[in-house]
């Protein structure tokens, strides 16, 4: 039998670090191994799965050589600035990274895929296994609705999030466009007031809506003349992320280098 996997993860204290520990602790093929926190967080020092009244033996802690010792995967939903300081970590280490942390500049994206040069890397704006089948629905939707149906991309999340558009929502727009042969730099539009005149038909539109406890709604709609098509993804729980980020965890297991996303990990190319 198989060794459990060793994974590290970051943000412990915050929601999705719990609901990552809880999978990882769940999980009879992985272990946790380090639970990584800023130092001013409210439960460095206490075990990381106090929260469930579970002992694990691991305690939160703020020094990166302690939190990744061991570790053979690290999953990561922070900030950015926090993400690329562990990537420099996990890449002196070999230790392979998942990173569900959103709002990277392309300056910063390029460090991730040249980290990716030297361990394994998955990234994904949204680790949902159902948000991923969604992609393909709108990339072969796309390809099939390439003529006569103006695209707008509507996503809804909680009032704490603070990037916007979310990271699914630039997702599901570059999917898009790729499909049709764009580019979503060109072709987004993410702002309209005033006299705006016509639509362009080759923009793809994006709206945002931010408020209560919302977990994550996403909806693009294909408006054409005489019928819509909608499709639309809505989570309830962030478990849903845990468990697509634990799918690529072991994915990664079986990966040297390089950098992947959540097609590569459910076969979806």
């Amino acid at each position: 039998m198989s060794q459990p996997l060793n994974i590290a993860i970051a943000g412990a204290s915050g929601r999705m670090g719990r609901m990552l520990i809880e999978a990882v602790l769940a999980d009879p093929h992985a272990k946790l191994s380090g639970a990584l926190d800023v130092p001013a967080a409210a439960g460095l020092g206490q075990d990381a799965g106090a929260f469930l009244g579970r002992d694990s033996g691991v305690a939160i802690c703020a020094e990166l050589e302690r939190g990744l010792a061991g570790a053979q995967c690290l999953i990561d939903f922070t900030r950015p600035e926090g993400t690329l300081t562990h990537l420099a970590a996990c890449r002196q280490r070999g230790v392979s990274m998942v990173i569900g942390t959103t709002g990277f500049s392309d300056a910063q994206k390029e460090e991730i895929s040249r980290a990716a040069q030297d361990i394994a890397v998955v990234m994904a704006p949204n680790m949902s296994v159902g948000v991923n089948v969604t992609l393909k629905l709108l990339q072969m939707a796309a390809q099939a609705l390439s003529t006569g149906y103006d695209i707008e991309v509507i996503e809804a999340h909680h009032r704490h999030k603070v990037d916007a558009p979310s990271g699914t929502a630039l997702k599901m727009g570059e999917v898009i466009a790729q499909a049709l042969g764009r580019d979503l730099k060109d072709c987004a539009v993410y702002e309209r007031f005033g006299h705006t005149g016509e639509r362009d038909p080759s923009t793809i539109g994006f709206s945002t809506i931010r408020g209560g406890d919302i977990v994550g709604d996403h909806t693009v709609l294909f408006a054409g003349t005489g019928e819509r098509i909608e499709i639309t993804h809505k989570s309830a729980s962030r478990a849903t992320y845990a468990q697509g980020s634990l799918r690529a965890a072991h994915f990664l297991a079986g990966q040297r280098k390089g950098l992947f996303d959540m097609f590569d990990v459910l076969g979806l190319r």
